[in-house]
């Protein structure tokens, strides 16, 4: 008889009144506190584009589909696929046993639901919605498209956070109206109890999450073991605030660091400090409505001395270049669709004298260039003195705008000349996943006033987007993606000022931390 044994026999034997609590105390539940980098405002990942909303939703939703570690889609909620020859017809079968964390079975009804408010509202749910004939309830655990032409996208289509399957009654709220109750059937749940906006959000281990039973986690694929009993979000606006925290144990990790801190935390042993596998891709946007950028041959000037070095120097620091890249073209680095296509356009030798002689036979009038420079967002504002200066050289007349962010996301909107409150270059970046492909891309559409601010129009490029999204094959899907740099660095709707990796923080007694989402279904403790 073990110890612990004989004190509770002899206790009942014996009378005694009281067993130490300590005999029966359960294990402290594992936290994890996370400091996201935004606060979380709206839970819907149909409604809402927004990337905080997406980590929330990998969290407590599944999908149809996964993305692996190079970005391929995999079966996730499905055990199996079936295809017809023709590509027009596509059977899923759900896995057995899944369920919402209200207990309720998964059902092929909800993922109907699901999908069909996914497709109503999210531009590429919309495009495969566009050859959707029927999409059907064939049995409890299965569901059926019928398609007008093969759309070989459609799994990797499914695999998006936007696509999240929530129960009917849920799915069934019109896709212009947020959800306000949150129950998916993923591996954490949501504590609405104990959600306090501006402050923190609490998500807790499902009990009833079923993982797949093979594969490893990758990305958002694979079987997705929750290690840790509950995920904190604890919302600290504040970088210097949220790094003390983190210094002081108070919090686990930090989504975002700002480079100024990276000398600091590399010091302390009890810190790393990880880089994100997908980076946020620096953009000069032009004006396509007014002069002088409405002119090509304007653009294409500017384009030939542009140097992404300086503007990654001057946005994030000598210091840590391993944290940016400066040959990046259309598509992230090292990702599927990333070429070197008409890349001598941004890496030649750069050539003052030859852009300024361009800029005059473009025809270039001496109009003021009304440059729009977000000062309280470091990097962007880096970027417009970077321009600035540029222009300068070139003999160009410019006006530098001084705004914060709320108020540069308002003019940026403006369709005005600049001299009724317009503007002609301003900075942004594209975020993560909307530099893999054509499709979640805004800038390199061509739809003009309809379209993303700077307002490009461009057949080509829109033709080769739809090229694109049907393509039957990976091959072709690149050789279309080369095109598309190639048309881009013609055209020059806008131009890629290099590639910037953000930095997370997290306390060294924390391993196998995803930072692309980020997904915490493979956190646990060192």
């Amino acid at each position: 008889m073990d110890r612990r044994s004989f004190i509770f026999h002899t206790a009942l034997t014996t009378g005694a009144a009281t067993l130490p609590a300590s005999l029966f105390a359960q294990p402290a539940p594992t936290v994890f506190r996370w400091v996201p980098a935004n606060d979380l405002s709206i839970l819907d990942p149909t409604y809402t584009t927004a990337a905080v909303t997406a980590t929330h939703a990998l969290l407590v939703f599944d999908t149809l589909y996964g993305l692996d570690d190079q970005y391929q889609p995999q079966p996730q909620m499905v055990e199996r696929q079936q295809i017809d020859q023709e590509g027009l017809r596509w059977t899923l079968h759900l896995r057995e046993g899944l369920k919402f964390h209200d207990g309720s079975v998964v059902r092929a009804q909800d993922v109907v639901a699901s999908i069909k408010r996914f497709g109503a509202r999210n531009l590429l749910g919309q495009t495969l919605f566009s050859c959707v004939s029927t999409l059907s309830v064939t049995s409890e655990s299965s569901i059926e498209f019928k398609l007008t032409r093969p759309f070989s996208l459609l799994s990797y289509t499914l695999a998006s956070s936007a696509a999240s399957i929530m129960p009917e009654r849920l799915a069934n709220t019109p896709d212009n109206i947020a959800i306000k109750e949150v129950i998916g059937s993923g591996p954490f749940r949501f504590v609405a109890n104990k959600w306090v906006s501006g402050s923190h959000v609490v998500y807790q281990k499902s009990a009833a999450y079923l993982p797949r039973a093979s594969g490893h986690a990758s990305n958002t694929a694979g079987p997705k073991i929750a290690h840790v009993d509950e995920v904190r979000w604890q919302i600290i606006p504040d970088r210097a605030t949220a790094v003390a925290a983190l210094q002081n144990n108070e919090v686990d990790g930090i989504e975002i660091i700002d480079n100024e801190f990276i000398p600091t935390l590399r010091k302390n042993k009890q810190i790393e400090l990880v880089k994100a596998p997908l980076p946020s891709i620096f953009i000069l946007r032009f004006n396509h409505l007014h002069a002088p950028f409405d002119n090509p041959a304007m653009r294409r000037a500017i384009l030939s001395v542009i140097n992404q070095t300086d503007y990654m120097m001057a946005a994030n620091g000598a210091d840590f270049p391993e944290y940016w890249n400066d040959k990046c073209g259309v598509f992230a680095p090292g990702t599927p669709m990333a070429s070197t296509a008409g890349m001598e356009k941004l890496t030649s030798k750069r050539d003052i004298a030859r852009a300024r002689k361009a800029i005059k036979d473009s025809g270039y009038a001496g109009q003021t260039i009304v440059i729009l420079d977000p000062v309280d967002t470091a990097p962007y504002h880096a970027c417009a003195l970077v321009t600035e200066d540029l222009f300068k050289q070139l003999g160009l007349k410019t006006e530098l705008r001084a705004m914060n962010w709320g108020s540069y996301l308002q003019r940026r909107n403006n369709q005005n000349s600049p001299s009724e409150g317009g503007w002609n270059i301003g900075f942004t970046a594209l975020v993560g996943t909307s530099n893999l492909d054509p499709t979640s891309n805004p800038a390199i559409r061509g739809t003009g006033k309809q379209g993303w601010f700077g307002w490009p129009t461009n057949a080509t490029l829109e033709q080769l987007r739809q090229d694109w999204l049907f393509a039957p094959t990976q091959q072709q899907r690149q050789a279309i993606c080369r095109e598309i740099q190639t048309q881009v660095l013609e055209h020059v709707p806008y131009i890629p000022l290099g590639a910037v990796y953000n930095l997370s923080a997290l306390r060294k007694s924390w391993k196998d931390f995803q930072p692309q989402g980020p997904a915490f279904f493979t956190l646990r403790r060192a």
